[in-house]
């Protein structure tokens, strides 16, 4: 379906969404392009349009329905606008924004802006995206720096993060499609394999390292290859496009948020260091989904945010 223009610039976005009777606009012809309206509770196709914020009634069933109903702005108080331009802003650096950036940019206090944040990361998993083929590279990874005192890292102060990338076929080399990444809290055998028939069709090529645990690999329904310089091959050819993408991961943690993503939370930003890696040669269709706009993507309220892991009201970050 068609789509509004998406602004290419700070002026184009200003000049777009002067007051937030403009941003309410964008909205509603993102959610319901051409008018294409469907009820959520009798899915009736005929609505009336209701003054207030863009909302339409349903001709049959008289229920109101609110543009931001379902998405990451359901029930927040912060202006459309705001909300617009935090995306724009999230969407358009490649070096991505931490909320101490994003407070600079709109204003008010760090708590708002750090939940608008893990709001729109909320909606950076599509919840029906499909699994990777073809050649497939899957490894492991540590993340994480010394803690306070320490003056080296251990393990334990470490985060282990599952990770897959997809590699195409150029004009003249292959070269890194989609990437996949998992934090897991313990390594074992059956979360390695699991990552593996989560996130890989069957019948693709997986090639991973020479650890034993990848052995059942074939046994699920893959092409197993192994590179590793147990077997003599190259250091620099080693699952080369694995380690690029997690080359650029790290230095993107230690570059926008200097290393300061805890384990709590780091799944959230594994998911949105994907969405940005995966759509960044289509930043129009990354700015739709970023808004969760005409998805069911709830984000987070601020209590889930701080309670603790072992509370049932906190946030599990999605994590597919």
């Amino acid at each position: 379906m068609p789509r509004p223009d998406f602004p290419r610039t700070l002026l184009e976005f200003a000049d777009r969404f002067p007051t937030e009777e403009a941003a309410i606009d964008y909205l509603v012809a993102s959610r319901w392009p051409d008018g294409d309206f469907k009820c959520p509770t009798c899915a009736h196709g005929t609505a009336y349009a209701i003054s207030t914020r863009g909302t339409r009634e349903c001709a049959n069933c008289k229920r109101q329905v609110s543009p931001t109903a379902g998405t990451v702005m359901h029930r927040s108080r912060m202006p459309a606008r705001t909300w617009l331009l935090a995306a724009w802003l999230l969407v358009t650096d490649k070096r991505g924004l931490s909320a101490k950036q994003l407070q600079r940019q709109i204003g008010g206090r760090y708590e708002t802006a750090y939940q608008m944040l893990q709001r729109l990361r909320a909606a950076m998993v599509a919840p029906d995206r499909s699994q990777l083929f073809g050649l497939v590279e899957v490894d492991e990874t540590l993340i994480g720096a010394p803690k306070r005192g320490r003056p080296e890292r251990t393990p334990a102060d470490k985060a282990i993060v599952l990770g897959a990338v997809e590699v195409r076929t150029g004009k003249k080399s292959f070269y890194p499609a989609r990437i996949r990444l998992r934090h897991i809290k313990h390594y074992r055998k059956e979360l390695l394999l699991g990552f593996v028939t989560d996130v890989v069709r069957p019948g693709s090529h997986v090639v991973t390292d020479a650890k034993v645990d990848y052995e059942g690999v074939a046994e699920l329904g893959y092409e197993h290859g192994c590179e590793s310089t147990s077997v003599g091959d190259d250091p620099a050819d080693v699952l080369k496009h694995f380690h690029l993408a997690i080359s650029n991961l790290k230095a993107w943690l230690n570059g926008t948020f200097h290393g300061a993503v805890s384990k709590k939370h780091l799944q959230a930003y594994l998911n949105e260091f994907m969405f940005r890696y995966n759509r960044r040669a289509n930043l129009h269709a990354a700015f739709q989904r970023l808004l969760g706009l005409g998805m069911q993507v709830r984000g987070p309220e601020y209590t889930q945010l701080y309670a603790s892991p072992d509370d049932n009201d906190a946030w599990d970050h999605p994590n597919r």
